[in-house]
């Protein structure tokens, strides 16, 4: 009789600390949810006098349309520039725009997993060719998230299956690209503020 006592205690004791953890306020998602995220990165190189350098910036909002699906848009920006001591500098620059929909798991919880299917499209511009193109890619990539308070959570995806196709203007042929990442490469980390 002691033991099925103690058995029950601990099952109820169990199940109401699941209870509290999907209902915690130390962070989660639900419906009505806005948040920000985004990349940012730079990256320096040299050999010799020939010097490289990139700039990234991507902004992107979110909304939860209902509990477990997000929708939003991102905005990059991109500069890559590189010197040569025999040829020009040449500066390319890309602005993109892209919408996606996460879908989550667990999304009141403070770990997640979730889904993102995401459409883009970019522009970009050499100025020492004075070429201009523009294309647009599918992708969809794996993520999790885990809010570290109420408002702050860090994200992470793994991995992405996407298209691309890019085309120089007055070109006759364009470039498509179609990508399966899975190693280190494709590993990528966020943070998340939830207003």
């Amino acid at each position: 009789m002691k033991k099925i006592i103690l058995s029950i205690l601990a099952v109820a004791t169990f199940g109401t600390a699941n209870a509290q953890e999907a209902t915690s306020t130390d962070g989660g998602f639900a419906k009505g949810d806005l948040f920000l995220t985004g990349s940012f990165g730079i990256s320096s190189e040299k050999t010799g006098d020939d010097k490289s350098n990139s700039f990234t910036v991507a902004p992107s909002l979110g909304y939860f349309v209902s509990d477990k699906i997000a929708i939003g848009g991102r905005i990059s920006y991109t500069s890559d520039k590189a010197e040569s001591e025999n040829v020009d500098t040449q500066d390319l620059t890309a602005l993109g725009i892209s919408g996606f929909a996460r879908y989550y798991w667990t999304p009141a919880n403070k770990f997640s997993i979730f889904g993102e299917a995401e459409v883009s499209y970019v522009s970009a511009e050499n100025n020492l060719t004075n070429a201009k193109g523009s294309g647009f890619g599918l992708g969809i990539a794996p993520g999790v998230s885990y809010f570290l308070s109420s408002n702050f959570a860090i994200e992470a995806s793994w991995g992405l299956l996407g298209y691309n196709t890019f085309e120089v203007d007055g070109a006759q042929d364009s470039t498509n690209t179609f990508d399966l990442g899975l190693d280190l490469n494709d590993l990528r980390f966020g943070l998340i503020y939830k207003f």
